[in-house]
């Protein structure tokens, strides 16, 4: 929990809480002083001036410090219901407590004013980095279909009477897979926008989880590069209540990660099951599978694995634990014993089970 969200209390919020805080243990005190003596009151205000120095802003605490002196002067100190002070050895105390609470409201104030700096430059490095490694993807990511939309462009708008009905078939087509490239990249974009934004709501409803892996394996078509995606539907699934549009990119993206990151000619295989409360969806391929030390964080945002020579925004994964998460599920990521990697994904479902008729 962030003690400083205290402080975007209003002004008039924080001098109240203040003002109370103080009164509040001022009346505790009176009625135990008999027992821990009047100075050990004033190790108490302290304390508790202390601690509203760290939730609150200057001024409040300052409040604090002063009203504590007075009634720690006219409850406590001897002769007491006056503001009169009975020996020179109170009233050093007195003025040590005064200065002593002065100067720590103000010292924990700057101390954690510093930190709170301190902690929104590291959060802005943070971001500078996140955002210069999205950039540094995009500028591969993006630029690659773009300038092969516009070369095939070029070559057909300057070659129209020389290139064949096959070559021009061709140049079409790896102007759609650019364009398909491209639409990937800002979907991703906008998926985790939505994730960071908290808009993703899901549209929970009745949809078969085999129709929907046949759906996120012909989209994928596109990126096979050689790949075999094995897939034998589970006739026996009953009908399940979850959000289908999720499920299916969730899919895709844990698909296409595999055909991005596994040599050509691995298998990339899908398998549904279920248990009572919920669907299983396994992705398992037989490549190299993840190096140990990167399985825990696979799953950040622009995160990417050393060495890979692949390219890709690093968003594929955290999206598909957002999607999981929003569904409140979980994803699991582990290598097999025989080679290869497999991602797990659990979802809570409600599963439409049919009567049947005699």
């Amino acid at each position: 929990m962030d003690l400083l969200r205290t402080r975007r209390y209003s002004k008039i919020n924080q001098y109240l809480i203040s003002v109370l805080l103080i009164v509040f243990t001022a009346v505790l005190c009176f009625f135990s002083v008999d027992i821990i003596g009047y100075r050990a009151v004033a190790l108490i205000l302290l304390l508790v001036v202390s601690i509203k120095a760290i939730l609150f802003d200057i001024f409040p605490v300052m409040l604090s410090a002063i009203l504590s002196a007075l009634i720690w002067n006219f409850f406590f100190i001897p002769p007491t219901y006056t503001l009169h002070i009975g020996t020179a050895e109170d009233g050093l105390m007195f003025l040590m407590y005064f200065v002593i609470a002065s100067i720590n409201a103000v010292l924990t104030y700057k101390i954690r004013e510093v930190e709170r700096k301190e902690r929104d430059e590291a959060e802005k490095e943070k971001a500078i980095q996140l955002y210069s490694t999205l950039l540094n993807s995009l500028s591969h990511e993006l630029r690659t279909p773009i300038s092969t939309i516009i070369g095939s462009i070029d070559t057909i708008r300057d070659s129209q009477t020389k290139l064949s009905d096959h070559n021009r078939n061709e140049l079409y087509s790896q102007i759609e897979i650019a364009g398909f490239r491209l639409n990937r990249q800002v979907e991703n974009l906008l998926s985790m926008s939505r994730l960071e934004a908290g808009f993703i709501r899901p549209k929970i409803d009745w949809c078969d989880l085999n129709e929907i892996v046949f759906s996120a394996i012909k989209d994928i078509e596109n990126d096979e590069q050689d790949h075999k995606i094995v897939f034998a539907p589970n006739e026996n699934l009953p009908l399940v209540k979850i959000d289908s549009g999720l499920t299916e990119q969730i899919l895709f993206n844990l698909i296409h990660n595999a055909v991005q990151h596994t040599p050509k000619h691995s298998t990339i295989s899908v398998e549904l099951g279920n248990s009572e409360t919920h669907c299983i969806i396994s992705v398992i391929d037989n490549g190299n599978g993840f190096p140990k030390t990167d399985i825990d964080f696979v799953f950040d945002k622009f995160y990417r694995l050393n060495n890979t020579a692949t390219g890709g925004t690093g968003l594929g994964l955290s999206i598909v634990k957002g999607f999981t998460e929003a569904m409140n599920g979980n994803v699991l990521l582990d290598n097999l014993e025989e080679g290869g990697a497999r991602f797990l994904v659990k979802i809570p479902c409600e599963k439409l089970v049919l009567s049947e008729e005699r």
